[in-house]
């Protein structure tokens, strides 16, 4: 029987694809780049979430799409999204 944790909060972080940096397998956003549900900039993203979604224009995101670190978003050629499309990436930390 699986062990279900008792406590699962979530935390989300936006931005635009504008804010990323590199081309193709190299294209990553930092996390300073995003903004947390308050508003407030983020300095890092949480060191071991139970799991992260991406979403991409509000469409959430396979998970090959993407790999994420305390410091920053991979995203393999994010690079030739418009610069003005939303990113969101929600992690679940328990």
């Amino acid at each position: 029987m699986p062990i279900v944790k008792p406590f699962m909060n979530s935390l989300r972080f936006s931005t635009t694809a504008g804010a990323g940096t590199g081309t193709g397998a190299a294209y990553n956003i930092l996390a300073t780049a995003f903004t947390t549900d308050a508003g407030a900039a983020a300095t890092a993203f949480p060191a071991s979430p139970a799991y992260y979604n991406l979403y991409i224009n509000g469409q959430i995101q396979t998970g090959d799409t993407s790999a994420a670190t305390t410091i920053a978003i991979t995203i393999p050629d994010g690079d030739t999204l418009s610069p003005l499309t939303p990113i969101v990436v929600e992690f679940v930390v328990n």
